[in-house]
């Protein structure tokens, strides 16, 4: 994009008496779909999809359910803070930067920035199931887990914000998205997403990066860690959240591959570990599909 193309609104000028102060109004207005990479000091920080600048996010975390903040940001327009936007437009040239280490910098802000009047507004995902759930969802659980376990987490941030960046960049490319699952091939992620456009639809991204979620746990060790992080790890989080169709399937997915870990031998020949932690989250069992495999599913849904 040239620096032309870069301006963000223009006025007529004439002119008019000294005591005439009626100030023109100058329309803001760009679309810019090419995202510039992040900075790599930014992977694994929650921070990396939202910085918690908009007072009516921070006031409806505090106090609402995961559903409700899960409906809310379906619908919330972060163009109608006006301080906030003015904050952000006065950093704007370092905001769509590549690699910006800026202060209110996330993928949520850098969006914002990069569509000013256009009616784009940023994927719900980045302030939802990304920012709210990395940090709620990490705070409660790492005191709960063992030294790998907290390792493990560390890794699947990284992870999961990486491969976002992965696909996004392929998105600048061409329409192939492909996120490499290092550890199990078949877990890979292939999507077609039209040049530029992946963004752009909130339940394209969404489905995006929920795909994305199985090869960052897997490749981070899920299936190293032991039964007790486990557990700890499928019993955290919110039940309203397996409403989503979804995370089911990511949950499954991830699942089936840390219960063949789990499995000695055959598919019935369980460990005694993993019958057990089967047992403990009190498994479901659907038709052709083990009771560990089922559980251990359960387990892995939550990491987000």
């Amino acid at each position: 994009m040239t620096s032309l193309e870069r301006v963000l609104g223009g006025a007529d000028a004439s002119y008019t008496p000294a005591d005439d102060t009626d100030r023109v109004e100058v329309p803001l207005h760009i679309c810019d779909k090419q995202v510039p990479p992040a900075a790599e000091s930014l992977l694994g920080r929650c921070e990396f999809y939202y910085r918690p600048l908009h007072d009516e996010f921070i006031d409806k975390t505090g106090v609402a359910t995961w559903e409700v903040i899960r409906a809310w940001a379906t619908r919330w327009n972060p163009f109608d803070d006006v301080g906030v936007v003015r904050r952000l437009l006065a950093n704007r040239d370092i905001l769509v930067a590549p690699s910006s280490t800026h202060e209110h910098w996330s993928r949520h802000s850098n969006f914002m920035m990069r569509h000013i009047g256009c009616e784009h507004q940023p994927p719900d995902y980045y302030i939802s199931y990304g920012y709210y759930y990395c940090y709620t969802y990490g705070e409660r659980l790492r005191p709960r887990l063992s030294e790998s376990g907290g390792a493990w987490l560390d890794d699947a941030r990284y992870l999961l914000q990486s491969n976002i960046e992965d696909g996004l960049k392929d998105n600048m490319i061409g329409e192939e998205v492909n996120v490499v699952s290092r550890r199990y091939p078949n877990r890979s992620v292939q999507m077609v997403v039209p040049q530029y456009e992946l963004e752009l639809n909130k339940n394209t991204f969404k489905t995006f990066a929920f795909n994305t979620h199985v090869p960052a746990y897997l490749d981070a060790g899920l299936a190293d860690l032991p039964i007790s992080d486990l557990m700890r790890i499928g019993t955290q989080p919110n039940v309203e959240e397996w409403l989503d169709g979804e995370t089911w399937n990511q949950a499954f997915d991830s699942g089936m591959e840390v219960g063949r870990e789990k499995i000695i031998g055959t598919r019935d020949a369980i460990s005694a570990g993993a019958r057990a932690a089967a047992e403990a989250v009190g498994a479901h069992v659907n038709e052709g599909v083990s009771a560990v495999e089922q559980a251990l599913s359960r387990l892995m849904h939550h990491l987000r």
